[in-house]
């Protein structure tokens, strides 16, 4: 068994703050609530969609039939509107690319019914062997999800890296027995990030392959 890289989506791959904040204030106001502002939704993002729009809504989790109101609107109209307003982040597009042929998945607390039209609408469907996405099962910070794709993908944890810009990413990495880089610029703040202690903090994704090279060689 060899290693792979698993990436998170938002804030790690793609610039999504524009397309959530949209989707969720769609959601809101359907319902009847106030919109909210792009930074103030931006702030809610990391542990799924459920728990933003709970988060937004300021509702209690026992609150379910609001709640899947409010999931089954954010999720139709994000689906609708894949990647209107988000952008690859810096050096995403050249760090897959610079990755070659190693085994690559995608492990994210989004819908899945989200994440396949964003990866078709990007043109990266296929880059990924195996993608596990929120409703698939635990969500990050469980390895729950981490630990599926290395299943998926025959790799071992400890050749393998996980890639993100959350807590949960680098959390849900080091609980699998995985490598963690934590990539700055996202969703989360860098001083949140550094009290994870992930093995790599990179400045953008650009770093990643150079600052990996060391991980295929014989354990």
């Amino acid at each position: 068994m060899t290693g792979a890289f698993l990436f998170d989506l938002d804030g790690t791959l793609i610039d999504s703050r524009r397309s959530i904040a949209a989707a969720c204030n769609h959601a809101l106001t359907s319902r009847g609530r106030p919109a909210l502002p792009e930074e103030t939704v931006a702030g809610f993002v990391g542990d799924g969609a459920r728990s933003l729009l709970m988060r937004a809504a300021k509702l209690g989790p026992e609150e379910t039939s609001e709640l899947d109101a409010l999931l089954d609107e954010f999720v139709t109209f994000y689906a609708a509107h894949p990647i209107e307003g988000t952008s690859w982040m810096p050096g995403a597009t050249d760090a897959l690319a610079a990755l070659g042929n190693a085994k690559l998945g995608l492990v994210t607390n989004k819908p899945r019914a989200v994440t396949l039209p964003i990866l078709r609408a990007l043109g990266v469907e296929e880059r990924f062997a195996v993608v596990i996405a929120g409703g698939d099962g635990p969500m990050k910070p469980d390895p729950a999800p981490v630990l599926a794709a290395l299943h998926a993908l025959a790799a071992r944890p400890a050749a393998s890296w996980i890639v993100g810009d959350g807590a949960q990413d680098v959390r849900a990495g080091k609980a699998a027995g995985c490598r963690t880089a934590a990539v700055l610029g996202g969703f989360q703040a860098e001083a949140e990030l550094r009290a994870e202690s992930p093995d790599l903090l990179l400045g953008s994704l650009a770093e990643l392959a150079k600052a990996t090279a060391g991980w295929r060689s014989p354990a």
